[in-house]
């Protein structure tokens, strides 16, 4: 089950409805769906795909997405690291970022205009939408593996704008549980993937 955190307040947010609440008025959707018996720990990525057809289908007619993939990736990816920066520092997207994660976890760091930087920790079941124009990054969790399928608006997929403020540099990168706080710039290099 997701959480969120707001390092800056130094709050964790675990119930379902409390992070829906929370997560409403900047424009984000989340929801759990079960994944338990439904796929084998080795499904195929085409597997993955027939048995949330469903779940999919809707999706598409509710957000106006064409098409849907699954993304999987894990210590023994090729260029992981390399893979990784492209996400790891604060961007928008010219359409929605919609998610569900099959297995692993994973941070979603939101930096909205009308409230505190905040992240959206996930992890198997979990389904969450990063809406257009919203500033963000993203970060595997220590393990360094999550399996998703994702969602477009546009069948070439799309592509990060990166925002050059720096704020992504002073959020501790990985899940590490409840104690998540903002790091302090003499540790991140410690921390960073």
């Amino acid at each position: 089950m997701a959480r969120v955190l707001i390092p800056d307040e130094n709050r964790t947010l675990s119930e379902v409805q409390e992070i829906r609440d929370f997560l409403a008025p900047f424009g984000i959707w989340y929801e759990h769906w079960p994944v338990a018996g439904r796929l084998a720990a080795d499904a195929t990525n085409e597997q993955i795909l027939a048995e949330f057809s469903s779940e999919i289908e809707s999706l598409k007619v509710r957000g106006g997405f064409v098409t849907a993939d699954v993304i999987n990736v894990n210590n023994a990816t090729p260029n992981l690291d390399a893979m990784l920066q492209k996400f790891n520092k604060e961007h928008t997207h010219s359409e929605d970022e919609v998610r569900f994660t099959v297995a692993g976890r994973g941070l979603f760091h939101i930096h909205p205009e009308n409230g505190p930087v905040f992240a959206v920790e996930v992890e198997s079941g979990d389904l969450i939408n990063v809406p257009h124009g919203t500033k963000h990054w993203f970060n595997l969790c220590e393990d360094r593996a999550i399996r998703c399928i994702r969602l477009f608006e546009d069948a070439a997929g799309w592509t990060p704008h990166y925002i050059e403020s720096g704020i992504h540099e002073n959020y501790q990168p990985l899940c590490f549980g409840p104690s998540f706080l903002k790091s302090r710039p003499t540790m991140q290099t410690a921390v960073k993937l």
